[in-house]
């Protein structure tokens, strides 16, 4: 019989030290999505009298409940509209941006890098007033086109210094060339290097959808039409001064909920491996 060499012995003792920690993390991170979605089928008085138990009967109607009781189809909606317009701005000014931030020199560049700098640094929910007057006197507080500016400024910084780090460790030797055969500046940036930034890039879709698909402050503040609101402010509408319906809630939170995740599944591969690259890259 073979022995088990002692080295081999402290690394599988090492493995196992480090992993079982993250294994724990990781079950208490997916733990809280798994009550929620089986909490969401119980009734009131099961989820009252034990809240961590499993259901003993499963009840969808909890999800055609509340997607009825708070108009769930139209904040849906408003919500994927806002995030999908928003990104897509995000995605285009901040890749524009970030390309040319990184790869050109010119007069004004440091005041850019600061006014974004600055962005970054101030809370931006101190301007919920300062914008809710501006709105108000350019005449689109209330509209379908007064969240998706403001979302679209939150997310720029962050966006434009993710792809600046990730551009700058991608060798211009295929651009130098590109140019060479004469192609021009636009089908260099998005026929060469844009495939090339899709790491990044899909980790500023999971980012943006899922900060847009979630604010509720701005929303709350800028939008009183009932036919505008979004998923964040519907959710408020299982709660009185006096009872809240848990079940329902939590139906209307994994309703609210399973997009997100849906996006970062379709992209999950790509996030880390876009971090990890701007980070060092940068």
């Amino acid at each position: 019989m073979n022995k088990i060499k002692p080295d081999k012995i402290k690394r599988y003792a090492a493995n196992f030290i480090v992993n079982v920690p993250i294994m724990i993390l990781s079950l208490t991170c997916i733990f809280p999505v798994v009550w929620l979605l089986y909490s969401s089928l119980k009734t009131d008085v099961e989820f009252n009298r034990s809240p961590v138990s499993l259901p003993t009967q499963i009840h969808w109607d909890n999800y055609i409940e509340a997607f009825h009781k708070a108009s769930f189809g139209t904040f849906t909606f408003n919500s994927f509209f806002n995030s999908v317009a928003s990104l897509i701005l995000v995605l285009v000014i901040s890749f524009v941006m970030g390309y040319l931030l990184s790869r050109y020199r010119f007069k004004g560049r440091n005041l850019i890098y600061g006014a974004l700098m600055a962005a970054m640094m101030i809370p931006i929910y101190a301007l919920l007033v300062p914008v809710f007057i501006q709105e108000k006197q350019l005449g689109i507080l209330n509209t379908r086109f007064s969240l998706v500016p403001i979302y679209v400024a939150m997310e720029l910084p962050t966006a434009v210094f993710l792809i600046d780090s990730y551009i700058k460790g991608i060798s211009v030797d295929m651009e130098d060339a590109a140019s060479i055969d004469g192609a021009s500046l636009p089908r260099i940036m998005f026929t060469i290097i844009m495939p090339i930034c899709k790491p990044i890039l899909s980790t500023i879709v999971i980012l943006t959808f899922m900060h847009v698909w979630n604010e509720f402050a701005f929303a709350q503040v800028l939008i009183s039409k009932e036919a505008l609101k979004t998923i964040p402010i519907g959710l408020t509408y299982f709660t009185t001064q006096y009872s809240t319906s848990y079940t329902l809630l939590l139906a209307a939170l994994a309703m609210a909920t399973i997009p997100v995740i849906v996006i970062y599944l379709f992209f999950y591969n790509k996030i880390m491996e876009g971090m990890m690259a701007g980070a060092i890259k940068g």
